[in-house]
C-alpha cells in the first residue's frame, strides 16, 4: 500500500500511522494490528481518502473511541479512519452542533456547565458522538435519539446530506446507521432543554457515584456486553447463574456488574469473545432467552 502514503502525503489528507497496536484505540485495550490510521482533516479531505480506498479495494473502518467495539486479535489490513479532527461545538440557546468525533462526557460537561439538560445519561458513556449516534447510546431510559433533531451526513456516493431524527431511525440500541453501512455521520444537532445547573450537576455527581459503586471502572472495558431482553436485566439473569467473576484466559466477568466483561490480565481478544460466547450459551440453556451482543465486532470474519 506505498501508493496509499503517497496519495496520503500528495493530498495532505491529514496524520497517518502505520502498524499500530488498536490495544491503543479501544477501551478494552485488545485487539490487532492496524495497517494503517488515518485522521482526515475534514470532510473534504476525508471524501478524497474515501474515494481513493473504494476504488483501490482497501476495507476501512470509521472508528470512534473504540468504547463499544471488539476487534480480534487478527490484523487490520486495512485503513483505520478516526473523525477527531471533527470535532467543532457551537451553541445556540439550547441548540449545539457538535462534530462527530467529539467527546460525548465532554459534551456533557459543556451541557452542565451552561445549564442545559437533556444530556444526565450521557455524563459516563465514553465514546464519541458519531458513535453514541451508530449505536444509539443510551443510560437511565434516555439516548441519543431523544436529543438528535438532525446529522450531517456522507452518503456512499460522497454527497453530504441532512438527515432528520424520524429518518434517523433510532430504536433501542439501533440507528440508521448500522444497518446501511457506507453512511458517516460528521456533524450533529441536539436539542436540550433550559434547566437548573445546580440540579445538574447534582444529578451527573450521584450517577458518577453510583457508577464507581456498581461499575468495574479501575479495569478496561466496554461497558454492558448485551442488550437488556424486553423487560429484564441482563446483567440480572447472568448473575443468577452464578457467573459473577468467571474468568476465560485474562477476561472476567465482572464481579461488581455482571453483565460487563473485563480486560483482568492481558486479556486477548479471543479470551473476551469466548466469554461473551459462554455467557451467551448458559442463559439460552437456563432461560431460553438469546441475549443480544451489545457491542461491534469488527474483523472476525
Amino acid at each position: 500500500m506505498d501508493s496509499l502514503v503517497k496519495m496520503l502525503e500528495e493530498n495532505n489528507i491529514g496524520k497517518w500511522l502505520t502498524n499500530v497496536s488498536l490495544r491503543k484505540y479501544t477501551t478494552y485495550h485488545v485487539g490487532g494490528i492496524a495497517k494503517y490510521i488515518v485522521f482526515p482533516k475534514n470532510s473534504d479531505k476525508l471524501i478524497i481518502l474515501l474515494k481513493y480506498l473504494k476504488n483501490q479495494k482497501i476495507k476501512y473502518k470509521i472508528l470512534g473511541n473504540g468504547s463499544n467495539t471488539l476487534f480480534s486479535d487478527k490484523p487490520y489490513d486495512g485503513v483505520i479512519i478516526k473523525l477527531d479532527n471533527f470535532n467543532n461545538l457551537t451553541i445556540y440557546g439550547t441548540k449545539m452542533t457538535v462534530g462527530s468525533g467529539y467527546s460525548l462526557i465532554k459534551l456533557a460537561k459543556e451541557a452542565e456547565k451552561r445549564g442545559l439538560a437533556g444530556l444526565e445519561f450521557a455524563s459516563g458513556i465514553p465514546g464519541s458522538i458519531g458513535g453514541a449516534i451508530y449505536m444509539n447510546a443510551g443510560a437511565y431510559k434516555s439516548d441519543m435519539g431523544y436529543i438528535v433533531t438532525n446529522v450531517k451526513v456522507l452518503t456512499p456516493n460522497f454527497k453530504i446530506i441532512q438527515m432528520t431524527n424520524t429518518e434517523l431511525h433510532f430504536h433501542y440500541r439501533s440507528s440508521f446507521f448500522q444497518k446501511n453501512p457506507g453512511y458517516i455521520c460528521l456533524e450533529a444537532t441536539l436539542k436540550l432543554q433550559k434547566g437548573k445547573k445546580e440540579f445538574i450537576e447534582k444529578v451527573n455527581r450521584e450517577r458518577k457515584q453510583r457508577r464507581v459503586a456498581t461499575q468495574p471502572l479501575e479495569y478496561p472495558s466496554a461497558g454492558s456486553v448485551f442488550r437488556n431482553p424486553e423487560g429484564m436485566y441482563a446483567g440480572e439473569l447472568i448473575e443468577k447463574l452464578g457467573l459473577k467473576g468467571l474468568y476465560k484466559g485474562g477476561a472476567q466477568v465482572s464481579e461488581k456488574h455482571a453483565n460487563f466483561i473485563i480486560n483482568r490480565q492481558q486479556a486477548t481478544s479471543q479470551d473476551i469473545k469466548d466469554l461473551m460466547d459462554f455467557v451467551q450459551e448458559a442463559v439460552y440453556e437456563k432461560y431460553k432467552i438469546k441475549l443480544k451482543i451489545e457491542q461491534e465486532l469488527v474483523n472476525w470474519e
